[in-house]
């Protein structure tokens, strides 16, 4: 028997996109059911909301559904505005599982998505984390796996216009990793997203989760590098997801303070390369 478990951390989320996130995910566990036995899965919904927000209520719309899928929503709230990573470890005392699935609210998976993930894990157990494919709500194609960044290609990426951004194309296409295959699983990824994270729990554990330094932006980086100490970090592009989320220059002056605030954590942790 597998043990899986999925934590997903709201922040005022709109009520539609919890809907869809939801169904995929139970679309999702169905496929899987049909094909590995796993335990009953606890999905952990983490609101980081300050006010009560319809996330939980959205949530057990489909609880008939849960329950014939042996799911179990568990409710975490009341805590405030934690952070991205702080939130997510408010489960790491409570997951016994062997894999777990950290989502985005804004993420829907495709129906194969989690049976493929696990199997993947599985039968590597070098692998201790797994990032998907993803395309954006216009059906562009997003570019999850990242190489170790420099602040250069950071600023060209997220502070330049468009066409002078095309002068550095070869550089940022580089940094996005865009030259990896898409017919087959690559190892030895550098830094996966934070939107669609499947990782060996005891690995996960092992590292006490993310970094809580971090509010958020960098911790998927973050935790990236730390779970590469113990095993390898793949790309599975056969894993499918959809994410609303990216462009953290186009969300506002708070956003790009706090972006450029863990990008001096980040660094001053890990290593600074400029250029």
């Amino acid at each position: 028997m597998i043990k899986i478990s999925i934590s997903v951390v709201c922040y005022d989320s709109p009520a539609n996109q919890l809907r869809a996130l939801t169904g995929s995910i139970l679309a999702s566990v169905e496929f899987m059911r049909e094909r590995l036995e796993i335990d009953p899965i606890p999905l952990y919904v983490i609101d980081n909301s300050e006010l009560v927000t319809v996330s939980f209520a959205t949530i057990k719309e489909f609880q008939s559904d849960f329950d014939e899928l042996l799911i179990q929503p568990k409710l975490i709230s009341g805590h405030g505005n934690i952070g991205y990573g702080g939130a997510h470890n408010l489960v790491l005392d409570k997951i016994e599982s062997d894999f777990h699935l950290i989502l985005n609210p804004d993420v829907t998976l495709e129906r194969d998505a989690l049976h493929k993930s696990v199997e993947l894990l599985l039968s590597n157990t070098k692998r201790k984390m797994l990032g998907p494919s993803a395309l954006g709500i216009k059906g562009e194609r997003q570019y999850l796996c990242k190489r170790y960044p420099t602040v250069a290609t950071l600023f060209l990426r997220g502070f330049i216009a468009e066409q002078l951004r095309r002068i550095f194309a070869k550089r940022l296409d580089a940094y996005e990793m865009r030259d990896l295959p898409d017919d087959r699983v690559t190892d030895d990824i550098p830094l996966l997203s934070g939107c669609f994270m499947l990782l060996d729990t005891p690995t996960f554990r092992k590292v006490k989760g993310f970094d809580e330094r971090y509010f958020l932006y960098f911790e998927d980086f973050d935790l990236s590098l730390r779970v590469k100490k113990f095993g390898t970090l793949a790309y599975a592009p056969m894993v499918r997801i959809n994410h609303a989320g990216g462009k953290t220059s186009t969300k506002g002056l708070w956003h790009i303070m706090m972006f450029l605030s863990s990008a001096v954590k980040f660094f001053s942790i890990h290593g600074w390369r400029v250029f």
